[in-house]
């Protein structure tokens, strides 16, 4: 077993960097901008001290799993002026931003229905569950954001449900690991997500998009394109096994994004209020799940 210790010996072995607290990196000039990829209890306390070190922030979902919180930081980040970015890769997977970009060209009309399906090969561990926030802030929160850059349009109504169907554990802990969530925007656009903790062939990632005019969709990835047809059938290569080899190249462009737009003196995005949107979404379905009923969003 690898200890924490070891593992970031290694890691200032291969990098050249230098081990530090967070009190000291936060005090250092010469550091510009920072990297929040702590546990999500910590987040919002440590882009608090970034912002009002002057530090440009880039901070990986969720900002914290409290709305309030959340709120009360972007407050700081508004007062002092601070650069910030949250980290929903999946804009930066070269797939998703392709259909973005086609939909911008007008390639198929005006956007009226997204389906975005996302399944885990296999459930976290149970303890995992409560301090990650559940499924809907943890694990569709990714779905939200990517149904709201998807729409072109902010989300005014939810509707969602969900069951225990994969680990009998993650229930107990009080969470699901079956969901669906219906999004509608207030000019009638649809997206319809679907989550599941366990997907026995593979890293289940799909997006599709029905507007006016066509239709536009991303489907899975797999190690080659490789296809061998016999009498057996058509065989291919499974999927990716899960989000670290699928969404490699999407972690890579954001930072690469994060770095250009500090560079360039550019907007960036998505920012810290499209965090706070994707945890309205994800509160109000599991109010919605709770209740059995639709939630309208301000």
């Amino acid at each position: 077993m690898v200890t924490s210790s070891v593992f970031s010996q290694r890691v200032q072995e291969i990098t050249g960097a230098r081990r530090a607290s967070v009190e000291e990196i936060m005090a250092d000039d010469e550091i510009d901008a920072v990297i929040i990829a702590t546990p999500t209890d910590l987040h919002a306390d440590q882009m608090e001290m970034a912002a009002r070190a002057g530090k440009a922030i880039f901070c990986e979902k969720p900002i914290a799993l409290d709305l309030e919180r959340v709120r009360n930081c972007l407050k700081v980040v508004d007062e002092t002026n601070a650069k910030v970015m949250v980290g929903f890769n999946r804009r930066f997977d070269a797939n998703f931003a392709n259909m973005r970009s086609k939909i911008d060209a007008g390639a198929i009309g005006n956007v009226e229905m997204v389906q975005i399906t996302s399944r885990d090969p296999s459930p976290p561990p149970a303890d995992y569950v409560g301090r990650s926030g559940g499924l809907f802030r943890d694990m569709m929160i990714h779905d939200f954001d990517m149904a709201r850059f998807m729409l072109g349009e902010e989300i005014t109504e939810v509707t969602a449900t969900g069951s225990v169907l994969v680990d009998e554990a993650i229930g107990e802990a009080g969470d699901v690991d079956s969901a669906t969530a219906t999004l509608k925007t207030a000019s009638g656009k649809i997206a319809v997500i679907s989550n599941s903790r366990r997907a026995s062939y593979g890293y289940d990632q799909r997006v599709e998009v029905h507007g006016s005019k066509g239709l536009i969709s991303a489907e899975n990835l797999r190690a080659t394109t490789v296809t061998i047809a016999n009498e057996d059938g058509y065989h291919t290569e499974p999927l990716l096994d899960f989000f670290m080899e699928r969404y490699a190249a999407a972690y890579k462009n954001e930072l690469a994004y994060f770095v250009k737009s500090l560079e360039e003196n550019t907007v960036i995005t998505p920012d810290g209020s499209d965090g706070l949107k994707a945890l309205e979404l994800a509160d109000a379905a599991v109010q919605s799940m709770e209740l059995g009923k639709t939630i309208k969003l301000a």
